[in-house]
């Protein structure tokens, strides 16, 4: 029961408390599918955590943890750092400074010279909702350093997205020349790629396609701690 609790609460005082658009969202249906199969999968083994914001101020104070001769600095302390779909993270028994993320969503819509076209319009300059994202994603890179997973995913859609647009090697740059809709959780070459996962084509992306993406990246991200930490450095304290 404290877990079905748990849940009522995630969605009611965190998740939910967003944007009436974001709470019709596609990417925030899937979040509440991914907590639901996560509790499920995992029941009182995980405390789940999530917010919809992550201050740049806290991801200093963690870093300083591991890494306390590098200058690290930033200029205002309400700064912060806002996914699309916030960072979904998992609570230790141990430790009440580091967070531990086991998903980080986003999503981008760019492009509107096909709804143009049906008008009779002129073709615009491709936007730049793409180069947005690119700030988002090297705090959040750098904030997980200590680790060996970046459990990151954007879904980009519209027609800017389509096959044969350029822009998408502006995302490939992103994503550190990866292959785009592929996952990339685990870091490579001895951790100096951690490229996270870039999924973008021109149609719109359902929330049961994102869902089987961003469960598998929560899923295997919990296991990663519980192999790094050990199981019991997350249990279910509040069971």
């Amino acid at each position: 029961m404290a877990n079905k609790n748990r849940l009522r609460e995630l969605r009611t005082d965190t998740v939910i408390n967003a944007t009436s658009k974001q709470q019709e969202s596609e990417l925030i249906k899937a979040l509440y599918m991914v907590v639901e199969y996560l509790e499920d999968k995992f029941g009182g083994r995980i405390t789940l955590t999530h917010k919809k914001q992550w201050g740049l101020k806290d991801i200093i104070n963690e870093l300083r943890q591991d890494f306390p001769d590098t200058d690290l600095h930033c200029h205002f302390e309400n700064t912060s750092m806002k996914p699309d779909g916030g960072i979904l993270a998992i609570e230790s028994s141990e430790d009440n400074i580091l967070t531990y993320p086991i998903l980080i969503s986003e999503v981008k819509n760019q492009g509107t010279n096909d709804l143009r076209a049906k008008e009779g319009l002129r073709k615009q300059a491709q936007g730049n909702a793409i180069e947005r994202l690119g700030k988002n994603l090297i705090g959040f890179r750098t904030a997980l350093l200590r680790e060996s997973i970046f459990p990151f995913v954007c879904f980009g859609y519209g027609c800017d997205f389509e096959e044969t647009s350029r822009i998408l090697d502006r995302v490939s740059t992103m994503a550190m020349f990866g292959k785009l809709n592929k996952t990339y959780l685990h870091n490579e070459a001895d951790g100096r790629f951690n490229r996270g996962s870039f999924y973008f084509r021109a149609e719109r992306w359902p929330a049961d396609e994102m869902f089987d993406i961003m469960k598998d990246i929560a899923e295997r991200a919990v296991m990663y701690y519980f192999s790094k930490y050990r199981e019991d450095y997350f249990t279910d304290f509040s069971a």
